[in-house]
């Protein structure tokens, strides 16, 4: 594996390129990556860095010249290159809507026949439609596709929405969810066995940081009469760790917890008579 290095593709700009690039950071890989900088290489890791356009990084990944990246499902499926899909990494969510102006009477899919779609996303949207039996024009449009409706090119939009704001701002209101979307992590099909072995290796480091993104660590201070029923209030990975304190008939508890089940499970815990409880972060989880 010696002089090996992974190639990795990811957006220079946009929604997924900050939260791209810390993932990496938080995954221990150093590396530079200034304004207008377009490759970079990691100082601690054999990788190589590409910066580049979000729509360009499935076709750089699909012809070998990125090993692997990190792109929007949406932006997979429009592109439709033959990669591999191997991990959705939990950030960048959103859904890829259609939606139509306020005075629009809308009631089914149906009601889209013979209208004009305004989108950056035909080929989604195509499939959407004909899966639906929906024969509708799609006008093809790059930015600012929220205004067609205003200005008379389209009867209605299919775009990504994330809050509803940009649509709700602009006169519209979202009807359908045409596909949910977030950030995956893509491979060629044809990795040679030291990429492969390079590729697990970031893996593991990327799954242990999305486990602790998920998880939180708890201490608390428990009565010793009370120790079992707090205990099993506890939804750890295993057994909690239980170390007696200094003052006699109490001890101390730590514990990981889901995130979805922290408040709920802080509550049940003061309620049981656990006090002093302490709740941190978890920089990475190996499991």
């Amino acid at each position: 594996m010696t002089g090996t290095k992974l190639k990795i593709a990811l957006q220079k700009s946009g929604r997924l390129s900050e939260e791209s690039n810390a993932l990496l950071k938080k995954c221990g890989v150093r590396f530079n990556n200034g304004a207008g900088k377009l490759k970079s290489e990691a100082v601690n890791f054999p990788i190589e860095i590409y910066f580049l356009r979000d729509d360009d990084i499935p076709e750089y990944v699909a012809d070998g010249v990125a090993d692997i990246g990190i792109v929007g499902e949406n932006v997979l499926a429009e592109t439709k290159k033959d990669v591999q899909t191997i991990e959705k990494l939990g950030f960048g969510k959103c859904r890829l809507s259609l939606a139509v102006p306020k005075n629009f009477s809308y009631r089914s899919v149906k009601d889209f026949a013979g209208k004009r779609i305004a989108t950056s996303y035909p080929q989604i949207l195509g499939d959407y439609f004909a899966a639906n039996s929906v024969e509708s024009d799609i006008h093809t449009i790059s930015g600012s596709v929220e205004i067609a409706p205003s200005i008379g090119l389209a009867d209605a939009v299919c775009d990504l929405v994330s809050s509803g704001s940009t649509l709700f701002t602009n006169g519209l209101r979202e009807v359908e969810i045409v596909m949910q979307s977030e950030a995956v992590l893509i491979a060629h099909n044809n990795l040679d066995g030291n990429s492969r072995k390079i590729l697990d290796k970031l893996l593991f480091r990327i799954k242990s940081v999305r486990a602790a993104a998920q998880n939180k660590y708890i201490l608390l201070n428990a009565p010793n009469d009370k120790l079992t029923e707090i205990i099993a209030l506890l939804p750890g990975i295993k057994s909690p760790t239980v170390m007696p304190l200094a003052e006699t008939g109490w001890s101390s508890v730590h514990s990981v917890i889901n995130e979805n089940d922290f408040w709920e499970v802080v509550e049940n815990l003061k309620a049981g008579g656990a006090e002093g409880i302490l709740v941190l972060s978890i920089d990475q989880m190996i499991q």
